[in-house]
């Protein structure tokens, strides 16, 4: 095993040894006892079962059948669910065949950020996460399961039912994905038409005609951002069937996939081999996520969920865990934005199992852990497949990658570090995903220019006013001031301003998830400006070193006068008069009570 990863788990438990022992002292508790349908009282299982058909009830009643929880995201604007309509019908059916029962527990709300990008809902997008929290704790509160079947893809869904699913931690749980749509327009001549329309040298025709090309039917999105990266995730953590991912949704392999996702669950429950999810995501669990996140160039957004997640399993994880993995994990796989390629190339190439059997092979990952699958991760290193009579098995992979392009061993990887850098300096502190970004543009320095909305970023765009070596700072972003919206508009005058050979870099205290694309981003600034941060201390034309070497962000500033500065003030209503003031109507407990971004910005402790 490498030391480093050793190091870092052994500090992660040691920090945790409370938190964690009360959580496991809780889950102990609820999982002793009897089942629900055997300790509740009489009106509260009538009310439980009253629109199931009699069979069932017997079944749940008499008969002590497994009954199963399903917690949906399912909607038809979400591209990636939209192939959920019919899972429960799909599920119930497979219970059946195994003896057990199914009932649809609770609906979680699930937006697209793709939709909203830009425009007021994406105020609400980091809130819905706590909120989707929240209603798959709702939805469990019913307490009458024996294991649970969590169906969700996208960006803040699957941290949200996780979340919500490690507060019933005594429960099996087992996550059910629908896979990618088919390949489109590829995202390097989507993201060249964007720049063109940011030029003013396409029109919106022209615009639209390529963002349809791309984005055309059922499945995830198929760049490298939150959503895929959450699936990464899932397969190194064994909250999946093994290879689940990036099966596409009309492949007769991805039914398979999801039957054998119902006979999982039961597998875990008391009758059989009892596995809790609050036990699978222990320490080593965490740190897998984290390995796999860096290995593949994962969204940076999941520096912040994933502090969350691991939070509420009682494992305290914070940006310097991921900062010291970053050093010694390499970067074994290229999708866009990291690369070319696109999730479903990736798949071809060896996918998931690939880049973890390949990090089991050179002690990057803790091989002896739960997960729903049995007690190891050997199996998320194969490939599921459809025998000849139909049947799913799993095989082996070839030694070598099919496609070096895309994802290549651990001894020969693109890279000796991780796809994400900490920086650190009076600035705050902040993160970067490196793997994006060309190396002779890791460092940039130059005059800052210094914006409190992406709007007004916009407009000094267009107006010429960046047409330099600049550092552009959006600041009062964060979770207190608006939400701490993505800001991907920001991305094609970047890319446009970088491609005509001025060195760009943007500073800011929110967030852009994977699509900084090749321009350095240092986001996540935390503290953030509203709450006082140095960040607010910055002015027009203070020259900013980014080094993404070294992990320095730095105003420099003589030290006296940084110390003598006040920094800018805003107030809350200004803030969100920056945005569009979702926040300020929906989410005002929330906005008050959040935590910093390198905290998880939870809002519910």
């Amino acid at each position: 095993m490498n030391k480093t990863l050793l190091a870092v788990t052994e500090r992660i438990r040691q920090r945790s040894a409370a938190t964690r022992g009360r959580y496991l002292d809780g889950l102990d508790q609820l999982a002793g006892r009897k089942r629900g349908v055997e300790r509740m009282g009489c009106a509260n299982v009538a009310h439980a079962f009253a629109a199931m058909p009699s069979n069932d009830k017997l079944r749940i009643v008499a008969e002590k059948a497994p009954h199963l929880a399903i917690v949906t995201a399912y909607n038809d604007m979400l591209s990636a669910h939209q192939p959920y309509e019919g899972y429960p019908a799909l599920i119930r059916q497979e219970a059946h065949a195994q003896g057990a029962t199914v009932q649809v527990a609770g609906g979680v709300p699930a937006m697209c950020d793709g939709v909203t990008q830009g425009l007021p809902g994406m105020e609400l997008s980091l809130f819905s996460r706590d909120t989707i929290a929240m209603s798959t704790a709702i939805a469990l509160s019913h307490d009458v399961f024996d294991a649970a079947l969590l169906l969700g893809i996208c960006d803040k869904i699957v941290p949200g039912l996780l979340i919500g699913a490690l507060h019933f931690g005594h429960l099996p749980c087992v996550f059910v994905p629908a896979g990618p749509m088919s390949s489109g327009l590829s995202n390097n001549e989507k993201a060249k038409v964007r720049e063109l329309y940011a030029q003013g040298k396409v029109g919106r025709e022209e615009l639209l005609k390529a963002e349809s090309a791309a984005y055309h039917g059922a499945g995830t999105c198929t760049f490298y951002g939150t959503a895929n990266s959450n699936q990464m995730l899932l397969e190194a953590m064994g909250l999946h069937v093994p290879g689940a991912a990036f099966v596409h949704p009309h492949d007769p392999l991805r039914e398979a996939l999801t039957r054998q996702a119902v006979r999982q669950a039961l597998s875990l429950t008391h009758k059989h081999h009892y596995t809790p999810i609050g036990r699978v995501v222990d320490e080593r669990c965490i740190v897998n996520a984290m390995v796999a996140l860096l290995a593949t160039g994962g969204s940076t957004n999941h520096l912040i969920h994933w502090v969350a997640v691991a939070r509420s399993a009682g494992i305290l994880i914070d940006w310097s865990d991921f900062s010291e993995l970053s050093g010694v994990v390499p970067l074994l796989s290229r999708v866009y934005p990291n690369g070319a390629a696109d999730v479903n190339q990736f798949q071809a190439a060896g996918g998931p199992a690939f880049v973890i059997r390949e990090l089991l092979k050179v002690g990057l990952m803790h091989e002896d852990v739960l997960t729903v699958a049995g007690a190891s991760l050997q199996a998320f290193g194969t490939l599921p497949a459809l025998d000849e009579a139909g049947k799913l098995a799993w095989q082996d992979l070839a030694p070598a990658s099919k496609d070096e392009a895309v994802v290549r061993t651990a001894e020969q990887p693109f890279s000796a570090t991780g796809g994400l850098k900490l920086l650190d300096g009076n600035l705050g502190r902040a993160v970067i995903k490196v793997s994006a970004v060309p190396e002779d543009r890791h460092i940039v320095e130059a005059p800052a220019r210094i914006f409190s909305d992406q709007e007004s970023m916009l407009a000094a765009f267009k107006a010429g006013e960046l047409e330099r070596d600049v550092i552009v700072v959006v600041r009062f972003q964060g979770p207190q001031a608006n939400g701490m919206p993505e800001l991907h508009k920001l991305t094609p005058p970047l890319a446009v301003l970088q491609g005509k050979g001025f060195k760009v870099a943007l500073v800011t205290d929110g967030r852009m998830s994977g699509a900084s694309g090749k321009v350095p981003a240092a986001i996540h600034v935390s503290p953030e400006a509203l709450a006082g941060g140095p960040l607010g201390k910055l002015r027009d034309g203070d020259v900013v070193r980014l080094d993404a070497t070294t992990g320095e962000l730095q105003a420099l500033v003589s030290a006296e006068e940084w110390a003598a500065r006040e920094g800018a003030q805003i107030t809350e209503h200004q803030a969100l008069e920056n945005g569009h003031g979702l926040g300020r109507d929906l989410f005002a407990g929330m906005r008050r009570n959040v935590r910093t971004a390198e905290e998880g910005a939870v809002s519910w402790l």
